[in-house]
């Protein structure tokens, strides 16, 4: 089995250079490392900072760099621009902030696609050390302990979790990959796992791997919070064949009330505070992002993380309209 891994980077840092380094130590060598990066300029300034090219070539095989634009940046089509270029069996995409936590991730992640009806395996991610404790609660509900093989029969029992899936890092088989289209583009955001769902409702399965796993989380701030969820919902909203079928706010709610229970459970309940700071951000980003057709341009640029993305569909729109 030959596979690539496909990284796309933003003004890669120190951790990208381990995440290189944690490579050199893995029990499966990948064919080739594809790197996708936003903005020539801003990887010379990277590269003059930090030691990524002494990293690339410490690689115990080939490297290729690609550079793209911040306009043309999509999270679905550049991943399938680095697809496009690859012969490989599987592609395995990871970001640039997900270090592997041991030697083993690679060797996992393609056990995971061993048996021919799995589309796709995603790993699992633990906290960073600097991680807060209600983050680092979210981290265990959303990636536990326990691998799981998800298909059709399993939405019933775990609604929209059947189609959770990351691209922080998750191996693909390339024959079902192409079958099904790959990513969608363009796209605001969750390019995963909308081709989970077609993966699923197609009869594939979904892979959680819990063996294979990446040091990967933010600390994100209640702005922060709102803008990602804001983008969150627009996706969903713009998918209604997955999310008008299986609500994704029933997920939302367990995994707060689960949080509020752990933090009294460890003696922490004034965190609850904390946490509800945190859900007022997420529910308007997410109340606004689930209207977003009712919002003007001008308010839609200010609640999203991506505006690129929506100058890139607005003239899409206008062309389509002139022809």
């Amino acid at each position: 089995m030959k596979a690539d891994l496909i990284i796309p980077t933003y003004r890669p840092d120190d951790t990208f250079c381990l995440l290189l380094q944690k490579l050199q130590e893995q029990t499966f060598v990948v064919h080739r490392v594809l790197i996708l990066n936003t903005e020539e300029a801003l990887w010379r300034e990277a590269v003059a900072k930090y030691p990524i090219e002494q990293c690339l070539q410490a690689l115990p095989c080939e490297y290729t760099l690609y550079h793209v634009s911040k306009e043309t940046f999509d999270h679905g089509g550049t991943r399938m621009y680095g697809a496009d270029h690859s012969d490989a069996d599987v592609v395995i995409f990871m970001t640039q902030d997900a270090v592997p936590a041991d030697a083993d991730l690679i060797e996992r992640l393609a056990a995971g696609l061993e048996e021919p009806d799995t589309a796709v395996c995603y790993a699992r991610q633990l906290p960073n050390e600097n991680c807060r404790i209600v983050e680092r609660y979210t981290r265990s509900f959303n990636y536990p302990d326990k691998s799981r093989k998800k298909g059709k029969d399993d939405i019933k029992e775990l609604g929209i979790k059947t189609f959770f899936c990351s691209d922080v890092c998750a191996a693909y088989r390339v024959d079902l990959f192409r079958e099904l289209g790959g990513f969608e583009s363009p796209v605001i955001f969750n390019e995963d796992m909308f081709f989970a769902a077609k993966a699923v409702f197609a009869g594939y399965y979904v892979k959680y791997e819990a063996d294979a796993k990446v040091i990967h989380s933010h600390n994100y701030t209640v702005k922060q919070q709102f803008h990602r969820n804001f983008d969150l919902a627009v996706s969903q909203t713009m998918h209604p064949e997955i999310f008008e079928q299986i609500s994704s706010e029933a997920e939302g709610m367990k995994l707060v009330k689960s949080t509020m229970k752990y933090l009294c459970s460890i003696g922490k309940p004034h965190l609850i505070f904390e946490l509800g700071i945190m859900c007022v951000g997420k529910y308007a980003g997410y109340w606004l992002g689930k209207r977003y057709k009712k919002l003007s341009r001008k308010q839609i640029l200010k609640c999203t993380m991506s505006p690129d993305y929506w100058r890139r569909l607005w003239k899409q729109e206008v062309s389509d309209g002139n022809r």
